[in-house]
């Protein structure tokens, strides 16, 4: 009988704050050291960033499957983290299985290469250009009578900044207020009651979080945010305060796929693409994309002059995502298969689940947008208008290290969860 630990994932808590125009990010004040160190880190987790794009959008797809016409929204580059620091205690098969459900080719890239590439990842994502507030973490929490190997906590405390912690899962109460309470704290307040009805049978629970904050380089105006309409489905239309401005933003119209994109970066190193499909066709889209539709968007922007309408929303989405890791080739770590004995010298210990939540906030707040906006001049001058009336995708990047932050489908901005 193998003693489950449950792997209560992903928290993700992310507010955006909104507009910008698309400028390439700009390294001011480093000194030629700390150039050096950030370039060894980017070519080191540069190897990561195509596996973490496949992930990120398998991932998309099997939870789009599982939950039709509903707001979706998590952090693939979470999930990497949280199951890439499990490989490190996890042996034979059990890690084959999760390295390559990561999507990893383990003929060509070695599992040492994969922990420091992460390694190094999360450095650069936890030290982020400013304008972008950018916290990943990981805790491990405990059973007294469960020892962990000196060398697994040492290997994860130095490559994933693990923070280790006792607890007693006999007061299943007792466990999921200190879990909660340290998950909230360090999300600032944005991931709250994360864990609920836990097994008193938990012996170890792994929580992995990523906080970001972002603004946008110009913010919208809050005294031109109105409410207008939102189409859900053919049957159903729902009132959304509307943010609006009129500037010149990066585009481009997908014939193939049928969508317009905007992208928009944040101050610092995050951009957002909003993807608005034509009617009836999100299921086409989900369907098809994949890093290579991201990389062929970023190579054919364009910048027009156009009024642009987005809802200001907040979404949060809470999976548990046991089956969905399970189809993507995950399977024997969630049973008495499972092999973790790197993590505490015996095989008996599986995960019994995996909890994944993250929120999404998006509001016209931003940092002081800088004095003279020519676009504001131009608003009687004939221009398209975009407007994100309908269900549409919210993909967030780092752009200086190419990884895939968060995937949201809104397909209704005023349910919240």
């Amino acid at each position: 009988m193998k003693t489950t630990f449950y792997m209560s994932l992903l928290l993700a808590g992310l507010h955006a704050v909104a507009h910008g125009q698309l400028l390439p990010s700009h390294h001011n004040g480093h000194d030629t050291n700390e150039h050096k160190h950030h370039a060894h880190e980017a070519i080191a987790c540069l190897k990561l960033v195509p596996n973490n794009a496949d992930f990120a959008f398998q991932f998309f797809k099997e939870i789009t499957l599982e939950a039709p016409n509903k707001n979706i929204f998590f952090s693939p580059v979470s999930i990497s983290t949280a199951f890439a620091m499990l490989a490190l205690g996890a042996r034979s098969t059990t890690q084959t299985q999760i390295l390559e459900g990561l999507t990893f080719n383990l003929t060509e890239i070695q599992e040492k290469e994969i922990q420091e590439g992460f390694h190094n990842l999360i450095h650069m994502l936890s030290h982020p250009e400013g304008g972008v507030q950018l916290n990943m973490g990981n805790a491990i929490f405990l059973t007294e009578k469960l020892k962990p190997l000196k060398k697994f906590l040492d290997d994860a405390k130095a490559l994933y900044q693990l923070e280790a912690f006792t607890t007693d899962f006999n007061n299943p109460m007792e466990a999921e207020k200190q879990i909660n309470d340290y998950i909230e704290r360090k999300t600032h307040g944005k991931i709250a009651d994360l864990v609920k009805d836990m097994d008193p049978q938990t012996v170890m629970l792994l929580a992995t979080f990523v906080f970001f904050k972002g603004s946008w380089e110009k913010p919208f105006k809050p005294e031109h945010t109105e409410e207008r309409e939102f189409f859900v489905d053919a049957e159903m239309t729902v009132k959304v305060p509307m943010m609006y401005q009129t500037g010149r933003f990066d585009l481009y119209f997908d014939e193939e796929l049928s969508c317009t994109v905007v992208r928009l970066h944040y101050n610092g190193s995050a951009t957002a693409f909003l993807v608005l499909p034509a009617k009836g066709k999100m299921k086409q889209l989900e369907e098809t994309l994949v890093k290579e539709t991201v990389q062929e968007w970023s190579e054919h922007l364009f910048q027009s002059l156009v009024s642009l309408y987005f809802p200001k929303f907040s979404i949060s989405g809470s999976y548990e995502i046991t089956n969905t890791l399970n189809k993507m080739g995950i399977v024997d770590v969630f049973t008495d298969q499972a092999d973790l004995s790197g993590i505490t010298g015996t095989p008996d210990l599986k995960v019994s689940k995996v909890v994944h939540k993250a929120a999404l906030d998006v509001d016209e707040r931003g940092t002081e947008a800088a004095a003279g906006t020519a676009a504001e001049i131009l608003t009687l001058s004939i221009h398209p208008t975009i407007e994100f009336n309908r269900p549409f995708l919210m993909l967030i990047f780092d752009r200086d290290t190419n990884s895939t932050l968060f995937i949201g489908k809104i397909v209704n901005p005023t349910i919240t969860s």
